[in-house]
């Protein structure tokens, strides 16, 4: 063999032993623990900015429990539009990654393009131009998830700041419902008709919507976290009644004291926040429907919470839809054994759980004096430490002293159930960050 054939061929098992070594890079670096459940099409696109830039720990920034199908999507879903989703980041990040979900989907969704960027303001389609990248999934830039299925993304790198507005887009070319979506947002999206992924300008996004589709989570390759705390609730989590396009969920006011406390250098945590809150969602009983709309939280307890990235800690604000929605008498046994069933999952993960007492609702229109005392029977189950491992004494916090039964009037949104922007403040002044601290306890 000649000298210039050695070369070339000890070049070429260069290149081999490089191209694998990449290959197992890009895996791991993408890799959080779960099997992808979507296998991404051929065509795949080089891009110089998909794997992370810098080490850190993926945390979640943002998340949105999917709650159904939605109406009037079932045969065209969003064939041949762009939808981007506006969602506000807890904390940041210098890589990213989504989760998009066909799980309320009754045939395959094809995505053949999707892109993430920083709003350029607040209440805007509009990107910041230089922020705006491409996503890809296994290396490919469109995915086919099937139905009852979500996918995740690939990382990109992606400056992501805290407390930001972060526009997530898809396009699907063809018909495919009905749409996984999260009503009740309160926050302003938009919808472009044709592939408009990677428009940077808000020209085409003429069209607004109150709601999330497909996209159920946002993680960031963080400096700033070591990890991330779901909270698990209902209405009084989703934020139902809190100021539109403002971020006033107790939880988005709950991870901007929490930033503030370790800017502080308070002995807090550095632990991201994210939302798992359905409107109407109980712990014991399903909404309409095959797959039910709004599962029950036992049900979907691993998918929405377990499944997230890098859990740490489990708050858990629920019950009150079990006691106003139950046709009969609810019973404070079940409800509290429902509850315990939560936090033993969440301690065999090694997970720590803090959970909240049920507010007062006299004056709702499904306030009877027995449900009044189903409540108090669970509250003080709650109090005397026989459920969580800490407790968030919301009920205290935002009753009313001269009539403990009712909100606060301060508090109260108007429907004697929701609180108001400054109930929900109140809500996450009274949590106690060091609660976060520390692991599950054994099983009680």
């Amino acid at each position: 063999m000649t000298r210039r054939h050695g070369y070339v061929l000890l070049s070429a098992v260069i290149a081999l032993v490089l191209g694998l070594s990449a290959a197992i890079y890009a895996g791991v670096a993408a890799d959080d623990g779960t099997p992808r459940t979507a296998v991404a099409s051929h065509r795949p696109r080089h891009d110089p900015s998909a794997a992370p830039a810098s080490a850190g720990t993926w945390v979640g920034a943002w998340s949105a429990s999917p709650v159904g199908g939605e109406p009037g999507t079932e045969t065209q879903g969003m064939a041949g539009r762009s939808v981007r989703n506006v969602v506000h980041t807890s904390v940041g990040g210098t890589s990213a990654r989504i989760t998009l979900s066909n799980l309320y989907g009754q045939s395959a969704l094809a995505v053949t393009r999707a892109s993430i960027a920083v709003a350029a303001g607040d209440d805007t389609a509009a990107a910041v131009a230089r922020t705006m990248r491409r996503l890809t999934f296994g290396g490919s830039t469109d995915v086919v998830i099937p139905p009852g299925e979500q996918v995740v993304s690939d990382a990109v790198r992606i400056t992501v700041p805290r407390a930001a507005d972060v526009l997530v887009t898809t396009y699907s070319p063809t018909a495919a419902g009905p749409v996984t979506y999260h009503p009740h947002a309160r926050q302003t999206s938009y919808i472009a008709y044709g592939d408009r992924t990677e428009d940077t300008t808000a020209a085409r996004y003429t069209e607004q919507t109150s709601t999330w589709r497909y996209l159920t989570a946002l993680d960031v390759l963080s400096n700033e976290s070591d990890g991330t705390v779901v909270v698990l609730g209902d209405s009084l989590t989703d934020g139902i009644t809190s100021t539109e396009n403002a971020n006033r969920r107790w939880t988005d006011l709950l991870a901007r004291r929490l930033r503030d406390a370790v800017s502080d250098g308070a002995d807090v945590p550095h632990y991201s926040i994210v939302n798992a809150g359905i409107s109407g969602n109980q712990i014991l009983a399903d909404g309409l429907g095959r797959p039910a709309d709004n599962e029950n939280a036992l049900d979907r307890f691993e998918r929405d919470v377990l499944d997230r990235t890098n859990v740490k800690v489990v708050v858990i604000d629920l019950g009150v839809n079990d006691i106003l929605r139950n046709p009969l008498l609810a019973d404070p046994d079940r409800i509290t054994e429902g509850l315990r069933t939560l936090v033993r999952r969440a301690h065999a993960r090694g997970l720590k759980v803090v959970g909240a007492t049920l507010m007062p609702f006299s004056g709702h229109r499904g306030s009877t004096p027995a449900r009044e005392r189903v409540r108090r029977e669970i509250n003080a189950r709650i109090r005397a430490g026989e459920v969580f491992d800490a407790v968030a004494d919301f009920d205290a916090a935002l009753r009313d002293p001269w009539s403990p039964r009712r909100l606060r009037p301060e508090y109260d949104s108007g429907d004697h159930l929701h609180p108001s922007d400054r109930g929900y403040r109140r809500m996450a002044e009274t949590f106690d960050l060091h609660a976060l601290k520390g692991a599950g306890q054994a099983e009680l």
